[in-house]
């Protein structure tokens, strides 16, 4: 009977020697710790502007509305053009004219310089025939100006967007008289979008040195971004350094005015890490399993710090070397056996 027991005894132990072998473990260590800001960002567009007036008239016809898309080189406004078709006829006569004159003063200079070259002209008479013809040159110069600016006048009157983009806000309505420099339309492009955060001043050199940074929607997505621009001067009210980031939109679901998370890398230190799945929660308890001298798992409780991806920050309870068990559960069955 002694000897039956014994033999069960051994094959228990030998039961919960090999349990204990098989669990999965890891040597607690140190690893570097990036220590980041979060800072809230505003999305906004690289391209916006307000499309204003070159020419007087009076509004023929508005093409687009808020919230349309418009494509580079549309006509968004058109204004009555006759004012400027006037000026243009009167122009291209002024030119004809100038140019009548130009012909007139050569011919003449032709022959007081072919009469001078066989004496039978003065100095004079020829000097007087080349300022003349200076002087029609000078006319021919000033009518082909008067033309070209009354032919861009007449292009004023028909206003296209510089840029594909949605209109934002319109200004104008049909019938209304304009003058240059008034507003017409306002847009903006989704084509190119950036990132615009307030930096802490205490953070500036350190983000400037790493040029790093992590955009992130509210529902976690991360956004990639691309380079990085520090403004030069604080804000005088809040002595934040203004900090921008360019924006990929491939999805085309940002917009600007919407917030973003960003997060910057300001410092590094080292820390202990070990991965989040060897963690267990009960209530406000946070603990892990870990291996005692006689290689028995032993539940110890820890205070938790940073979390990044799949692996956590402690602070206090283990130390760096001591062997941590990563499935919970496992670590269970073995002291249950243990306890049996």
């Amino acid at each position: 009977m002694k000897n039956s027991w014994l033999g069960l005894a051994v094959v228990a132990l030998t039961g919960f020697s090999l349990q204990v072998q098989a669990l999965e473990t890891q040597t607690v260590q140190r690893a570097p710790l990036i220590e980041s800001i979060q800072l809230d960002g505003v999305i906004e567009a690289v391209r916006q502007a307000t499309v204003s007036a070159q020419t007087s008239g009076q509004v023929r016809r508005v093409h687009f509305d808020v919230e349309d898309a418009v494509a580079p080189g549309q006509v968004i406004v058109e204004l009555n053009d006759t004012e400027q078709q006037a000026r243009l006829k009167q122009a291209e006569a002024g030119l004809r004219e100038a140019q009548a004159g130009l012909d007139d003063a050569r011919q003449n200079f032709a022959r007081i310089e072919g009469i001078y070259q066989r004496e039978l002209a003065s100095r004079a008479q020829l000097d007087q025939a080349r300022n003349q013809l200076s002087g029609a040159e000078a006319r021919m110069n000033r009518a082909q100006a008067a033309v070209t600016e009354a032919r861009q006048q007449l292009a004023y009157t028909r206003v296209v967007a510089p840029y594909g983009g949605i209109v934002t806000q319109r200004h104008v309505e049909e019938g209304a008289s304009v003058s240059p420099g008034q507003a017409l339309f306002s847009g903006l492009s989704l084509e190119e979008l950036r990132v615009v955060v307030a930096l802490p001043q205490r953070y500036t050199a350190s983000a400037r040195e790493k040029r790093e940074a992590r955009v992130m929607l509210d529902t976690g997505r991360v956004l990639e971004t691309d380079s990085m621009t520090f403004y030069p001067y604080a804000d005088p009210a809040t002595h934040t350094f203004r900090v921008r980031m360019n924006l990929k939109n491939p999805e085309g679901d940002l917009f600007p005015g919407m917030l973003v998370k960003v997060s910057l890398p300001v410092a590094e230190r080292s820390a202990l890490w070990i991965p989040a799945q060897s963690l267990v929660q009960r209530g406000e308890l946070r603990a892990v399993y870990v291996l005692d001298a006689q290689e028995q798992p032993r539940l110890r409780q820890v205070r938790v710090g940073s979390r990044e991806g799949d692996r956590l920050e402690i602070l206090s309870g283990i130390g760096e070397g001591e062997i941590l068990v990563l499935s919970p559960a496992e670590a269970l069955a073995v002291m249950e056996v243990s306890n049996d």
